[in-house]
């Protein structure tokens, strides 16, 4: 196996704020299997203030240089969603391994683009669909495979948007263009939808959904303007998956006095249930319980060996265990991460629930 640190290069990274900032250089920093070796942002004093306060060895107003950098072996966006087609081909075309934060394109076609080039180019790629590194979610998955809960029957998911609701920040705004591919479906109820299929083992046979808006407008917090809310706040799904089970979800925008997220997974001889006090459980504070047979519901203590990197704290501790699986799968050809392939597959999924309206959609 070669230890040789797998360089990384941040494309979208802000000192102060961000997902870069907050989750993947706190992971990074974390895995001995990794060295961060360049950032880059369009701003150049901005990119200076990273590697000073990250110690960072190279930085770069461009992309492209970074891209390019004969010390860069893994090229990470995270940027809004409409910029990751342009950086993710700079980077293929350099023959860089990818990693990209979720959604991959602003669409399906975009997404399907993407993943035919890294094939043809024999480049490894990764997508940011961290639930699935959950130590809840991963450990929730290994029950049900071992037949905790028997033959699963259903699954029931209740999530809030988080945002989307009566206000949010100016910094989002843009997810109010449903053109940018950044919308509560897009992005919080993927996430989740993906980490639930993931934990079932499954994938729907057939889906029906309908998006609709119970809000008109949203406040813009930092100044008070009411914009339309051109995006649904209402997500319904129900489903039957290959293996058998039916799915029914409910995402709502914002946040609930009540439950923000709720799995509960029902089985011939048992239950899950899985909740967060938010409405992703990426940001912490997330409880599982079960029940076999005539057992009453208790909490189910999640072990060690799933619940690593705690030291980084949320959100970082999910990004960090699935940054070890990339290691993993670059260096010794494992195939533990989620890659572009599973991202199209999502972008599938997500386009049928879409184009719905309510009526059956085969997958």
């Amino acid at each position: 196996m070669n230890d040789t640190p797998i360089r990384v290069g941040i494309i979208g990274v802000h000192p102060d704020q961000g997902w870069a900032s907050t989750a993947h250089l706190p992971a990074l920093k974390a895995l001995p299997q990794y060295q961060v070796q360049a950032v880059s942002h369009h701003d150049a004093s901005i990119a200076k203030a990273v590697a000073e306060k990250f110690a960072v060895p190279l930085h770069f107003e461009s992309s492209r240089a970074l891209v390019e950098h004969p010390e860069v072996d893994l090229v990470v966006v995270s940027v809004k969603v409409p910029r990751h087609r342009a950086l993710i081909m700079q980077a293929l075309n350099a023959g860089k391994a990818l990693f990209s934060e979720w959604p991959l394109g602003v669409d399906l076609a975009e997404a399907q683009m993407l993943h035919e080039v890294a094939t043809s180019k024999g480049l490894a790629s990764s997508i940011g669909l961290q639930t699935r590194s959950a130590p809840v979610f991963a450990y929730a998955r290994d029950l049900i495979a071992s037949g905790y809960v028997g033959e699963v029957l259903s699954a029931t998911m209740i999530g809030s948007g988080i945002i989307w609701g009566e206000s949010m920040s100016e910094g989002y705004a843009y997810t109010l263009d449903p053109l940018n591919g950044a919308a509560m479906v897009n992005v919080p109820f993927a996430h989740s939808i993906d980490g639930l299929l993931h934990v079932l083992d499954a994938r729907f046979e057939t889906v029906s959904g309908l998006l609709s808006n119970a809000r008109r407008t949203v406040r813009l917090t930092e100044t008070g303007v009411e914009r339309p809310l051109s995006v649904a706040d209402q997500i319904q799904v129900v489903g039957r998956l290959n293996n058998g089970a039916n799915v029914t979800v409910h995402f709502r925008g914002g946040l609930s006095r009540g439950t923000n997220f709720h799995v509960e997974i029902n089985g011939t001889q048992g239950d899950l249930v899985i909740t967060s006090p938010v409405g992703y459980v990426g940001i912490g504070g997330t409880r599982l319980m079960g029940a076999r047979l005539d057992e009453a519901l208790h909490d189910v203590e999640i072990p060690d060996d799933y619940d690593r990197y705690g030291e980084v704290g949320m959100p970082a501790q999910s990004i960090a265990i699935g940054y070890a699986r990339l290691a993993s799968d670059l260096r010794e050809g494992t195939r533990l991460s989620p890659t572009f392939a599973d991202a199209v597959e999502l972008h599938r999924l997500i386009t049928a629930i879409e184009h719905s309206e309510g009526a059956q959609q085969r997958l």
